[in-house]
């Protein structure tokens, strides 16, 4: 029997991260848990992403407990990474590591603000597909 799920390693985690850049991050706000998606770039080890005011940037503030997840899949196999940690603004001059990064908005142009994760867990899976449907009726 082959292994269906692999643990990625650390390394392979930021890769992911790396390579791509969507992913929905998971906050709290008025005792609910949101998520919504952001587009974002990775500057070292923390993910950064810019951010107008709304829920988003009052969530992050009012309490900085996030997770932050990309995903991606083919034909023959899947993958997530998870990042739990804490998300903070980055005021005046550190707010500029932005720049040097390729971090724009997609949508808009009024998100300026530019929020930072840190990571405390950084976690990774991969998925062998065995999807039978698709095999039905074939012969």
């Amino acid at each position: 029997m082959t292994q269906t799920t692999t643990t990625l390693s650390g390394q392979e985690c930021w890769g992911l991260l790396r390579r791509h850049e969507l992913g929905r991050l998971a906050f709290h706000l008025a005792g609910e848990v949101h998520i919504t998606p952001v587009n974002y770039a990775v500057d070292g080890e923390t993910i950064l992403f810019r951010t107008a005011e709304g829920n988003k940037l009052l969530g992050v503030v009012m309490d900085s407990d996030v997770a932050f997840e990309i995903d991606g899949i083919d034909a023959q196999e899947a993958w997530s990474v998870v990042v739990r940690g804490s998300a903070r603004v980055l005021e005046g001059q550190e707010a500029y590591r932005a720049e040097s990064i390729p971090l724009r908005p997609w949508v808009g142009s009024d998100k300026h603000t530019v929020v930072e994760i840190s990571a405390d867990e950084v976690t990774g899976r991969r998925f062998a597909l065995d999807k039978p449907w698709e095999h039905i009726g074939r012969g």
